[in-house]
């Protein structure tokens, strides 16, 4: 599902229009993404929690070559599943 894809889905199930529904998704994205960038996860309970990891500096292969190389270190979103979703994605 794309963004335009979601933006029909929720239009539809919360009975909004596409702009009230886009406007609604971006407000979330933006929000989401304020709160990552200021170090705090967003927790959405049962749906799942957003949050920033570091990730290490590393040594890896360069697939064309075989020679190795450095990979710098950064920060990620990491995202886990909540029971609730979990178990209706089991089903």
């Amino acid at each position: 599902m794309n963004k335009a894809e979601l933006i029909d889905a929720i239009a539809a199930e919360a009975k909004l229009t596409k702009a009230d529904s886009k406007r609604a998704l971006d407000a979330f994205i933006n929000a989401t993404t304020k709160s990552l960038k200021s170090g705090k996860p967003v927790v959405l309970i049962g749906f799942g929690t957003f949050k920033v990891a570091n990730r290490a500096a590393r040594t890896g292969i360069n697939p064309q070559t075989k020679k190795p190389i450095k990979i710098k270190a950064k920060k990620v979103v990491k995202f886990k599943a909540g029971a609730d979703l979990s178990k209706k994605i089991a089903k």
